[in-house]
């Protein structure tokens, strides 16, 4: 590496990507560093978790991303602390890596209130493993299914609840239902699939909030063809093996379900946790770091903190959403702000965040897209989250394939990636599971 610059990148997701390509031509020397080798394209995660496509077509490996890119190196490790004084970072095995500008895009984890425990009987979806874990649970359920008589243990395995209603719990909602009605109803002899139970349930008074009222409707109406149940204003209170326990208005219910998806809120890595506590950072109640209107730690100007470790406010006061499309907006906006420190120039002024709009989709052919003011729904909302998706996907390769599974699914229902894998360890959790099924 040469006397230049020296910028160090923690993450290679949307934010810390789009930082790093940003910086393709500056005169600075890159370090970019992920304990995975990979960027994920995560709003694709629920599809991998319901076997609409494998891991490999939304996942790219970060080197041959920026293979081109120069003055950039693609390092594999978990940063452990950063010292802000000497501006190192330091990593889990000991090797520590200087900076002159640090960008912080170190992502988010699920986050289940203060219940960790949670987290065995009711996975979330933040990973690859994540995924086919859940991919496992779906289908390893209606397998269960199959082979028990007792009505009231099949309908068990047959009931599946994803706790959260926003923009994840609604898509794999619609996803798990057509794998019922659709993709699977030929397939068992013993069972009918299409009886499956999908229930989403959240403390929200309404699902999907980020979304206007209208549109949220237009959802909650696809997924009841769908035979999607929503119950909104319940809040969860116990999760365990066999169900949970939930408040409604009606007080204290239980529901018994072997499959329970955790799509609730997100808290900060412990990685934000550490660099809040090293810059005396203020943060939120999620942990979410503030940063000024540059994007940078108060009193540290070296260091911007971007995606959804950042608390960052839009011109309107309030805080910016945790999607990918601010992450992406951010990492630009920084490595154009450190290029212009390096050559002396004038400071940028604040961020500014272009919303694009929010997207998501229920099923076949039905969404629902708030697009620049414009509010659509089914097929033509469908098309545009298909062509919005297309173009976010990094590697172009992957773009065709993805196309071809789409295309193909939409035609025949068909999901090819829905395979049963895993190790001892799910074995055990599945085997638990069973308990008083056999």
């Amino acid at each position: 590496m040469s006397g230049q610059a020296r910028v160090v990148i923690i993450g290679g997701g949307f934010g810390g990507l789009s930082a790093a390509r940003a910086l393709k031509s500056a005169p600075v020397d890159v370090t970019l560093l992920d304990r995975r080798n990979y960027h994920l394209f995560q709003p694709l995660l629920y599809q991998v978790a319901t076997g609409s496509l494998s891991p490999g077509e939304i996942a790219a490996p970060l080197r041959g991303v920026l293979s081109r890119q120069k003055n950039t190196r693609v390092l594999l490790g978990e940063v452990q602390d950063i010292d802000p004084v000497s501006k190192r970072v330091l990593l889990a095995d000991g090797a520590n890596f200087e900076y002159d500008f640090l960008i912080v895009a170190s992502g988010s984890q699920s986050s289940y209130y203060g219940h960790d425990s949670w987290r065995k009987h009711a996975p979330s979806l933040k990973s690859v493993e994540d995924a086919t874990s859940i991919r496992n649970r779906i289908f390893s359920a209606f397998e269960m299914a199959e082979r028990i008589f007792d009505p009231a243990e099949r309908r068990s395995w047959l009931t599946f609840v994803i706790v959260g209603a926003g923009a994840t719990g609604v898509e794999l909602a619609g996803a798990i239902a057509e794998i019922a009605r659709q993709t699977l109803r030929h397939d068992f002899r013993s069972i009918h699939p299409e009886e499956a139970q999908i229930i989403v349930i959240d403390e929200a008074p309404r699902a999907l909030p980020p979304f206007p009222e209208d549109l949220a409707q237009k959802a909650v109406d696809a997924l009841a063809k769908l035979g999607v149940q929503i119950k909104t204003g319940h809040i969860v209170n116990e999760i365990d093996e066999s169900g949970l326990t939930f408040q409604g208005q009606d007080g204290m219910d239980r529901l018994d379900a072997k499959t329970i998806i955790w799509a609730g809120g997100v808290t900060v890595s412990a990685l934000g946790k550490t660099l809040a506590q090293r810059t005396q950072g203020e943060t939120d109640k999620s942990g979410r770091i503030k940063v000024g209107p540059q994007l940078n730690i108060a009193g540290y100007p070296e260091i911007y903190v971007i995606g959804d470790l950042a608390l960052s406010l839009g011109t309107d006061g309030k805080p910016l959403p945790g999607v990918a499309q601010v992450a992406m907006q951010e990492g630009t906006y920084a490595a154009h702000s450190i290029v212009r420190k390096i050559q002396g120039r004038k400071e940028l002024k604040r961020f500014k965040y272009f919303d694009k709009g929010n997207l998501a989709v229920i099923g076949r052919w039905a969404a629902i897209a708030d697009v620049f003011g414009m509010h659509l729904s089914g097929r033509m909302a469908w098309l545009v989250w298909v062509f919005i998706h297309l173009m976010y996907i990094v590697q172009f390769q992957s773009r065709v394939v993805v196309f071809i599974h789409w295309a193909f699914q939409d035609l025949t229902f068909s999901r090819g990636a829905r395979l049963i894998t895993g190790n001892a360890e799910s074995e055990e959790e599945m085997s638990s599971r069973s308990r008083g099924a056999r």
